[in-house]
Protein backbone atom coordinates (compact mmCIF):
# COMPACT_ATOMS: atom_id res chain seq x y z
CA UNK A 1 0.00 0.00 0.00
CA UNK A 2 2.95 2.20 0.54
CA UNK A 3 4.46 1.60 -2.69
CA UNK A 4 0.81 2.67 -4.28
CA UNK A 5 0.60 5.55 -2.04
CA UNK A 6 4.19 6.71 -3.36
CA UNK A 7 3.44 6.49 -7.14
CA UNK A 8 0.17 8.77 -6.55
CA UNK A 9 1.05 12.15 -8.17
CA UNK A 10 0.23 15.34 -6.47
CA UNK A 11 -2.90 16.49 -8.39
CA UNK A 12 -4.38 12.60 -8.40
CA UNK A 13 -3.58 13.01 -4.82
CA UNK A 14 -5.49 16.01 -4.44
CA UNK A 15 -8.54 14.84 -6.05
CA UNK A 16 -8.95 11.89 -4.40
CA UNK A 17 -8.63 14.27 -1.06
CA UNK A 18 -11.75 16.48 -2.65
CA UNK A 19 -13.75 13.14 -3.93
CA UNK A 20 -13.03 12.25 0.43
CA UNK A 21 -14.23 15.46 1.21
CA UNK A 22 -17.27 15.01 -1.23
CA UNK A 23 -18.87 11.57 0.65
CA UNK A 24 -18.43 13.17 3.33
CA UNK A 25 -16.45 9.97 4.76
CA UNK A 26 -13.75 11.86 6.30
CA UNK A 27 -13.33 14.99 8.97
CA UNK A 28 -12.19 18.02 8.27
CA UNK A 29 -9.13 17.76 10.36
CA UNK A 30 -8.09 14.20 9.28
CA UNK A 31 -7.97 15.94 6.00
CA UNK A 32 -5.64 18.40 6.79
CA UNK A 33 -3.40 15.86 8.34
CA UNK A 34 -3.37 14.03 5.19
CA UNK A 35 -2.78 16.96 2.78
CA UNK A 36 0.08 18.01 5.34
CA UNK A 37 1.78 14.39 5.17
CA UNK A 38 1.55 14.59 1.55
CA UNK A 39 3.45 17.63 1.15
CA UNK A 40 6.08 16.35 3.80
CA UNK A 41 6.27 12.82 1.58
CA UNK A 42 4.92 10.87 4.65
CA UNK A 43 2.35 8.09 4.38
CA UNK A 44 -1.52 8.12 4.36
CA UNK A 45 -4.26 6.39 5.94
CA UNK A 46 -4.67 3.28 4.13
CA UNK A 47 -8.68 3.93 3.99
CA UNK A 48 -7.98 7.53 2.24
CA UNK A 49 -5.56 5.40 -0.55
CA UNK A 50 -8.40 3.01 -0.76
CA UNK A 51 -10.82 5.91 -1.61
CA UNK A 52 -8.70 8.06 -3.67
CA UNK A 53 -7.98 4.56 -6.11
CA UNK A 54 -11.79 4.25 -6.60
CA UNK A 55 -12.23 7.96 -7.21
CA UNK A 56 -9.25 8.37 -9.22
CA UNK A 57 -10.49 5.33 -11.47
CA UNK A 58 -14.07 6.78 -12.29
CA UNK A 59 -14.91 10.84 -13.02
CA UNK A 60 -17.47 10.47 -10.68
CA UNK A 61 -17.56 8.67 -7.52
CA UNK A 62 -21.85 8.80 -7.61
CA UNK A 63 -21.82 7.64 -11.24
CA UNK A 64 -24.13 5.19 -12.51
CA UNK A 65 -23.51 2.69 -15.13
CA UNK A 66 -25.03 3.77 -18.08
CA UNK A 67 -27.44 1.21 -19.84
CA UNK A 68 -26.16 1.88 -23.35
CA UNK A 69 -22.47 0.10 -22.42
CA UNK A 70 -24.20 -3.03 -21.40
CA UNK A 71 -22.88 -5.77 -23.30
CA UNK A 72 -26.07 -7.03 -24.71
CA UNK A 73 -27.43 -3.84 -25.62
CA UNK A 74 -24.43 -3.12 -27.40
CA UNK A 75 -24.76 -6.37 -29.37
CA UNK A 76 -28.58 -5.96 -29.83
CA UNK A 77 -27.44 -2.49 -31.68
CA UNK A 78 -24.75 -4.52 -33.91
CA UNK A 79 -26.89 -6.87 -34.85
CA UNK A 80 -30.46 -5.54 -35.65
CA UNK A 81 -29.63 -3.65 -38.63
CA UNK A 82 -29.22 -6.47 -40.11
CA UNK A 83 -32.48 -8.76 -39.19
CA UNK A 84 -35.84 -8.75 -41.39
CA UNK A 85 -39.67 -9.47 -41.31
CA UNK A 86 -40.40 -12.20 -43.77
CA UNK A 87 -43.88 -11.77 -45.04
CA UNK A 88 -44.66 -14.64 -47.45
CA UNK A 89 -48.05 -15.12 -49.48
CA UNK A 90 -49.36 -17.60 -52.20
CA UNK A 91 -52.86 -18.34 -53.67
CA UNK A 92 -54.09 -22.56 -54.04
CA UNK A 93 -57.25 -23.47 -54.86
CA UNK A 94 -59.18 -26.13 -53.16
CA UNK A 95 -61.96 -28.54 -53.57
CA UNK A 96 -64.51 -28.33 -51.06
CA UNK A 97 -67.76 -29.86 -50.74
CA UNK A 98 -71.32 -28.53 -48.72
CA UNK A 99 -71.33 -29.98 -45.60
CA UNK A 100 -75.17 -31.10 -46.53
CA UNK A 101 -73.11 -33.45 -49.29
CA UNK A 102 -70.92 -34.90 -46.43
CA UNK A 103 -74.27 -35.77 -44.61
CA UNK A 104 -75.94 -37.48 -47.34
CA UNK A 105 -72.83 -39.49 -48.82
CA UNK A 106 -72.40 -40.87 -44.81
CA UNK A 107 -75.80 -42.48 -45.34
CA UNK A 108 -76.07 -43.59 -48.96
CA UNK A 109 -72.10 -43.66 -50.12
CA UNK A 110 -71.75 -41.26 -52.74
CA UNK A 111 -71.97 -37.84 -53.77
CA UNK A 112 -74.66 -35.96 -55.65
CA UNK A 113 -73.22 -33.17 -56.89
CA UNK A 114 -69.36 -32.36 -58.16
CA UNK A 115 -66.94 -30.35 -55.47
CA UNK A 116 -66.78 -26.53 -55.74
CA UNK A 117 -63.70 -25.38 -56.33
CA UNK A 118 -62.54 -21.93 -54.06
CA UNK A 119 -59.05 -19.57 -53.89
CA UNK A 120 -57.61 -18.65 -51.03
CA UNK A 121 -54.91 -16.43 -50.23
CA UNK A 122 -52.39 -18.21 -47.30
CA UNK A 123 -50.04 -15.83 -45.64
CA UNK A 124 -47.13 -17.07 -43.49
CA UNK A 125 -44.77 -14.65 -41.07
CA UNK A 126 -41.54 -14.67 -40.00
CA UNK A 127 -37.64 -13.61 -39.62
CA UNK A 128 -34.65 -13.60 -41.26
CA UNK A 129 -31.41 -12.12 -41.48
CA UNK A 130 -28.61 -10.79 -44.13
CA UNK A 131 -25.12 -12.58 -44.24
CA UNK A 132 -24.25 -10.60 -47.22
CA UNK A 133 -24.01 -6.70 -48.57
CA UNK A 134 -25.32 -7.58 -51.43
CA UNK A 135 -28.83 -8.19 -49.64
CA UNK A 136 -28.49 -11.87 -49.51
CA UNK A 137 -31.15 -13.34 -46.33
CA UNK A 138 -31.01 -16.97 -44.88
CA UNK A 139 -33.75 -18.27 -42.95
CA UNK A 140 -35.81 -21.28 -42.27
CA UNK A 141 -37.11 -23.67 -45.33
CA UNK A 142 -40.72 -23.15 -43.44
CA UNK A 143 -40.82 -20.08 -43.69
CA UNK A 144 -40.30 -19.63 -47.27
CA UNK A 145 -42.35 -22.86 -48.44
CA UNK A 146 -42.32 -23.32 -51.80
CA UNK A 147 -41.16 -20.22 -52.54
CA UNK A 148 -41.40 -20.42 -56.27
CA UNK A 149 -44.49 -19.79 -55.77
CA UNK A 150 -44.55 -17.04 -53.18
CA UNK A 151 -44.92 -13.24 -53.43
CA UNK A 152 -42.13 -12.58 -50.53
CA UNK A 153 -41.28 -9.14 -48.97
CA UNK A 154 -38.97 -8.34 -46.22
CA UNK A 155 -38.45 -4.88 -44.42
CA UNK A 156 -35.58 -3.98 -42.54
CA UNK A 157 -35.47 -2.62 -39.05
CA UNK A 158 -35.38 0.77 -40.52
CA UNK A 159 -38.64 0.33 -41.72
CA UNK A 160 -38.40 0.26 -45.48
CA UNK A 161 -39.85 -2.88 -47.49
CA UNK A 162 -38.21 -4.95 -50.30
CA UNK A 163 -39.06 -7.81 -53.03
CA UNK A 164 -37.54 -10.79 -52.70
CA UNK A 165 -37.44 -14.19 -54.59
CA UNK A 166 -36.05 -17.61 -53.55
CA UNK A 167 -33.09 -18.95 -54.55
CA UNK A 168 -32.38 -22.27 -53.13
CA UNK A 169 -32.78 -24.24 -49.68
CA UNK A 170 -32.21 -27.40 -48.11
CA UNK A 171 -35.45 -28.70 -46.28
CA UNK A 172 -33.21 -31.65 -44.57
CA UNK A 173 -31.44 -28.75 -42.37
CA UNK A 174 -35.03 -26.74 -42.92
CA UNK A 175 -32.23 -23.63 -43.79
CA UNK A 176 -33.61 -21.03 -46.90
CA UNK A 177 -31.83 -18.95 -49.58
CA UNK A 178 -33.53 -15.31 -50.87
CA UNK A 179 -32.27 -12.12 -51.75
CA UNK A 180 -34.04 -8.74 -51.75
CA UNK A 181 -34.35 -7.47 -55.48
CA UNK A 182 -32.14 -4.25 -54.70
CA UNK A 183 -28.75 -2.96 -55.70
CA UNK A 184 -28.18 -1.04 -52.66
CA UNK A 185 -25.57 -2.05 -50.23
CA UNK A 186 -27.17 -4.21 -46.69
CA UNK A 187 -26.10 -4.27 -42.91
CA UNK A 188 -24.90 -7.83 -42.67
CA UNK A 189 -24.46 -10.25 -40.16
CA UNK A 190 -20.67 -11.84 -40.93
CA UNK A 191 -20.50 -16.07 -40.60
CA UNK A 192 -16.73 -15.59 -40.74
CA UNK A 193 -16.83 -14.89 -36.67
CA UNK A 194 -19.34 -17.03 -35.01
CA UNK A 195 -20.15 -17.99 -31.39
CA UNK A 196 -18.41 -20.92 -29.57
CA UNK A 197 -21.47 -21.74 -28.50
CA UNK A 198 -20.72 -22.45 -24.66
CA UNK A 199 -22.76 -23.79 -22.12
CA UNK A 200 -24.31 -21.35 -20.04
CA UNK A 201 -23.52 -18.64 -22.16
CA UNK A 202 -25.60 -15.34 -22.60
CA UNK A 203 -27.63 -15.74 -25.68
CA UNK A 204 -30.12 -12.86 -27.38
CA UNK A 205 -33.10 -14.05 -30.06
CA UNK A 206 -34.22 -10.95 -32.38
CA UNK A 207 -37.20 -11.71 -35.14
CA UNK A 208 -40.47 -10.48 -35.80
CA UNK A 209 -41.96 -13.06 -32.57
CA UNK A 210 -45.86 -12.68 -33.56
CA UNK A 211 -45.45 -9.82 -35.80
CA UNK A 212 -43.95 -7.80 -33.66
CA UNK A 213 -40.60 -6.62 -35.30
CA UNK A 214 -37.56 -5.44 -33.71
CA UNK A 215 -38.26 -8.07 -30.73
CA UNK A 216 -35.77 -9.25 -28.30
CA UNK A 217 -35.59 -12.31 -25.87
CA UNK A 218 -32.72 -13.16 -23.51
CA UNK A 219 -31.57 -16.60 -22.03
CA UNK A 220 -28.76 -18.95 -21.57
CA UNK A 221 -27.28 -21.68 -24.08
CA UNK A 222 -28.77 -24.88 -22.36
CA UNK A 223 -27.26 -27.71 -24.38
CA UNK A 224 -26.10 -28.77 -27.60
CA UNK A 225 -26.03 -31.82 -29.92
CA UNK A 226 -30.59 -31.94 -29.76
CA UNK A 227 -32.33 -33.78 -32.00
CA UNK A 228 -36.26 -33.58 -31.77
CA UNK A 229 -38.99 -34.37 -33.38
CA UNK A 230 -41.79 -31.73 -33.35
CA UNK A 231 -44.99 -31.89 -35.70
CA UNK A 232 -43.58 -35.30 -37.40
CA UNK A 233 -40.46 -32.95 -38.74
CA UNK A 234 -37.31 -34.26 -37.46
CA UNK A 235 -34.94 -31.73 -36.33
CA UNK A 236 -31.14 -32.70 -36.03
CA UNK A 237 -28.04 -31.43 -33.95
CA UNK A 238 -30.00 -27.95 -32.50
CA UNK A 239 -28.49 -26.27 -30.03
CA UNK A 240 -31.00 -25.38 -26.81
CA UNK A 241 -31.81 -22.17 -25.03
CA UNK A 242 -34.21 -21.32 -22.57
CA UNK A 243 -34.68 -17.99 -24.18
CA UNK A 244 -38.27 -17.20 -25.45
CA UNK A 245 -38.84 -18.08 -29.24
CA UNK A 246 -42.22 -17.48 -30.79
CA UNK A 247 -43.88 -17.52 -33.40
CA UNK A 248 -42.76 -15.48 -36.12
CA UNK A 249 -39.12 -15.84 -34.28
CA UNK A 250 -38.36 -18.54 -36.76
CA UNK A 251 -35.85 -18.06 -39.18
CA UNK A 252 -34.32 -15.10 -37.08
CA UNK A 253 -30.80 -14.87 -35.45
CA UNK A 254 -29.68 -16.06 -31.91
CA UNK A 255 -26.45 -13.87 -30.92
CA UNK A 256 -23.90 -13.64 -28.12
CA UNK A 257 -23.53 -10.57 -26.35
CA UNK A 258 -20.51 -9.98 -28.20
CA UNK A 259 -23.28 -9.97 -31.34
CA UNK A 260 -21.41 -13.17 -33.06
CA UNK A 261 -24.26 -15.45 -34.19
CA UNK A 262 -25.55 -18.74 -31.86
CA UNK A 263 -28.10 -20.12 -34.76
CA UNK A 264 -31.35 -19.32 -36.16
CA UNK A 265 -34.55 -20.08 -34.21
CA UNK A 266 -36.14 -22.56 -35.18
CA UNK A 267 -38.31 -24.47 -33.26
CA UNK A 268 -40.15 -24.60 -29.99
CA UNK A 269 -41.38 -27.37 -27.83
CA UNK A 270 -44.19 -26.72 -26.22
CA UNK A 271 -45.00 -30.45 -25.38
CA UNK A 272 -43.42 -33.82 -25.16
CA UNK A 273 -44.08 -36.36 -27.36
CA UNK A 274 -45.92 -37.55 -24.49
CA UNK A 275 -47.71 -34.45 -24.18
CA UNK A 276 -46.00 -33.39 -20.69
CA UNK A 277 -46.14 -29.03 -21.15
CA UNK A 278 -42.57 -27.96 -21.15
CA UNK A 279 -41.11 -24.63 -20.60
CA UNK A 280 -37.99 -23.00 -21.78
CA UNK A 281 -37.23 -25.34 -24.61
CA UNK A 282 -36.52 -23.54 -27.59
CA UNK A 283 -33.98 -24.72 -30.32
CA UNK A 284 -32.24 -23.24 -32.65
CA UNK A 285 -30.00 -24.30 -35.98
CA UNK A 286 -26.18 -23.83 -34.75
CA UNK A 287 -23.98 -21.35 -36.48
CA UNK A 288 -21.71 -23.49 -38.14
CA UNK A 289 -24.25 -25.02 -40.49
CA UNK A 290 -25.47 -22.02 -41.32
CA UNK A 291 -22.29 -20.93 -42.23
CA UNK A 292 -21.34 -23.91 -44.25
CA UNK A 293 -25.05 -24.36 -45.97
CA UNK A 294 -24.92 -20.38 -46.90
CA UNK A 295 -21.09 -21.17 -48.49
CA UNK A 296 -23.20 -24.01 -50.72
CA UNK A 297 -25.79 -21.29 -51.45
CA UNK A 298 -23.86 -18.30 -52.32
CA UNK A 299 -21.92 -21.07 -54.84
CA UNK A 300 -25.59 -22.46 -56.44
CA UNK A 301 -26.36 -18.26 -56.73
CA UNK A 302 -23.36 -17.68 -58.45
CA UNK A 303 -23.45 -20.44 -60.75
CA UNK A 304 -27.53 -19.78 -61.61
CA UNK A 305 -26.58 -16.21 -61.47
CA UNK A 306 -29.20 -14.51 -64.20
CA UNK A 307 -31.69 -16.88 -64.10
CA UNK A 308 -34.69 -16.28 -62.19
CA UNK A 309 -37.33 -18.10 -60.67
CA UNK A 310 -40.38 -17.78 -62.49
CA UNK A 311 -43.27 -17.38 -59.99
CA UNK A 312 -46.95 -19.47 -60.40
CA UNK A 313 -49.55 -17.46 -59.69
CA UNK A 314 -51.16 -20.31 -57.92
CA UNK A 315 -50.77 -23.60 -56.82
CA UNK A 316 -53.38 -26.69 -56.54
CA UNK A 317 -54.50 -28.04 -53.17
CA UNK A 318 -52.30 -31.30 -51.57
CA UNK A 319 -54.45 -33.80 -53.45
CA UNK A 320 -54.53 -32.53 -57.00
CA UNK A 321 -53.30 -35.36 -58.95
CA UNK A 322 -55.16 -38.24 -56.77
CA UNK A 323 -58.83 -36.07 -57.10
CA UNK A 324 -57.54 -35.14 -60.75
CA UNK A 325 -56.38 -38.54 -62.20
CA UNK A 326 -58.47 -40.77 -59.64
CA UNK A 327 -61.20 -38.89 -58.13
CA UNK A 328 -59.87 -39.27 -54.72
CA UNK A 329 -59.46 -36.86 -51.94
CA UNK A 330 -56.58 -37.81 -49.65
CA UNK A 331 -55.72 -36.34 -46.09
CA UNK A 332 -52.81 -37.13 -44.01
CA UNK A 333 -53.53 -39.65 -40.78
CA UNK A 334 -53.08 -37.30 -37.49
CA UNK A 335 -52.51 -39.23 -34.40
CA UNK A 336 -56.24 -38.32 -33.27
CA UNK A 337 -57.65 -39.42 -36.31
CA UNK A 338 -55.78 -42.77 -36.26
CA UNK A 339 -56.85 -43.61 -32.53
CA UNK A 340 -60.02 -42.66 -33.31
CA UNK A 341 -60.78 -44.50 -36.25
CA UNK A 342 -58.44 -47.43 -34.76
CA UNK A 343 -56.15 -47.63 -37.24
CA UNK A 344 -52.67 -48.92 -37.25
CA UNK A 345 -50.54 -46.10 -36.36
CA UNK A 346 -48.05 -44.00 -38.63
CA UNK A 347 -49.04 -45.97 -42.12
CA UNK A 348 -51.11 -45.11 -44.85
CA UNK A 349 -53.47 -42.04 -46.15
CA UNK A 350 -57.01 -41.54 -45.61
CA UNK A 351 -59.08 -41.63 -48.35
CA UNK A 352 -61.49 -38.83 -47.54
CA UNK A 353 -64.11 -38.97 -50.36
CA UNK A 354 -64.08 -40.58 -53.20
CA UNK A 355 -65.99 -38.66 -56.34
CA UNK A 356 -68.70 -40.60 -57.69
CA UNK A 357 -68.45 -42.47 -61.46
CA UNK A 358 -64.56 -41.74 -60.69
CA UNK A 359 -62.10 -44.57 -61.36
CA UNK A 360 -61.73 -44.98 -58.16
CA UNK A 361 -65.74 -45.19 -57.19
CA UNK A 362 -66.01 -47.87 -60.51
CA UNK A 363 -63.35 -50.12 -59.07
CA UNK A 364 -65.02 -49.95 -54.87
CA UNK A 365 -62.98 -47.79 -53.49
CA UNK A 366 -64.62 -45.99 -50.56
CA UNK A 367 -64.30 -43.50 -48.17
CA UNK A 368 -62.46 -44.15 -44.90
CA UNK A 369 -60.42 -46.53 -46.32
CA UNK A 370 -56.39 -46.17 -46.22
CA UNK A 371 -53.81 -46.51 -49.30
CA UNK A 372 -50.56 -47.97 -47.93
CA UNK A 373 -49.12 -48.35 -51.19
CA UNK A 374 -48.32 -47.15 -54.90
CA UNK A 375 -46.55 -49.02 -57.27
CA UNK A 376 -45.13 -50.87 -54.61
CA UNK A 377 -43.77 -47.99 -52.62
CA UNK A 378 -45.09 -47.23 -49.18
CA UNK A 379 -46.93 -44.04 -48.78
CA UNK A 380 -47.50 -41.94 -45.22
CA UNK A 381 -48.11 -38.90 -46.20
CA UNK A 382 -50.33 -36.50 -48.98
CA UNK A 383 -47.25 -34.77 -49.95
CA UNK A 384 -45.99 -38.43 -50.70
CA UNK A 385 -48.36 -39.90 -52.86
CA UNK A 386 -48.57 -36.18 -54.94
CA UNK A 387 -45.05 -37.12 -55.77
CA UNK A 388 -45.47 -40.16 -56.97
CA UNK A 389 -48.76 -39.11 -58.99
CA UNK A 390 -47.00 -36.34 -60.56
CA UNK A 391 -45.63 -38.58 -63.57
CA UNK A 392 -49.27 -40.06 -64.38
CA UNK A 393 -50.85 -39.02 -66.95
CA UNK A 394 -54.24 -39.49 -68.79
CA UNK A 395 -54.45 -43.80 -69.47
CA UNK A 396 -51.63 -44.33 -67.28
CA UNK A 397 -52.11 -47.40 -64.55
CA UNK A 398 -51.88 -47.49 -61.44
CA UNK A 399 -51.35 -50.40 -57.93
CA UNK A 400 -52.82 -48.87 -55.18
CA UNK A 401 -52.44 -50.92 -51.92
CA UNK A 402 -56.39 -49.93 -50.58
CA UNK A 403 -57.78 -51.32 -47.48
CA UNK A 404 -57.31 -50.75 -43.17
CA UNK A 405 -54.60 -52.32 -40.92
CA UNK A 406 -56.62 -52.17 -37.42
CA UNK A 407 -54.33 -51.42 -34.10
CA UNK A 408 -54.71 -54.99 -33.33
CA UNK A 409 -53.00 -56.48 -36.01
CA UNK A 410 -55.91 -57.39 -38.03
CA UNK A 411 -55.79 -56.26 -41.77
CA UNK A 412 -57.96 -56.26 -44.93
CA UNK A 413 -55.74 -54.61 -47.81
CA UNK A 414 -55.67 -55.46 -51.59
CA UNK A 415 -54.51 -54.06 -54.73
CA UNK A 416 -56.26 -52.26 -57.28
CA UNK A 417 -54.96 -51.35 -59.96
CA UNK A 418 -56.51 -47.54 -61.43
CA UNK A 419 -56.57 -46.30 -64.85
CA UNK A 420 -56.14 -42.89 -64.48
CA UNK A 421 -58.78 -40.57 -66.52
Amino acid sequence: MNAVMLTLGSARASRAGDCALAIGNLSQESVRRWRRKRHAGARALPGIVFVALLCARSTSCLAQTDPAAEPAVLAVAKALPAVVNINTERVIRRSVRDPIEDFYAQFFGYYRGRPREIRQTLQSLGSGFIVDPAGYIVTNQHVVERAADLKIQVTTNNGKTYSAHYITGDEKKDLAFIKIDSKETFPFISLENISPNLLGETVIVVGNAVGYGSSISRGVLSATKRDISIDNIEYKDLVQTDAAINPGNSGGPVIDISGRLVGISSAKMAFTPQGVPTQGLGFAIPADVVRDSVAKFKAFAEKHSGQKVQPAAEETSASANAERLFGMQLQDLSEDLTQLLGYQPGRGVLISAVESDSPADEAGIERGLVIYEIGQRNVNSVKEVETLLSRASSGTSVDFAVGVVRANGTQRVETVALAAR
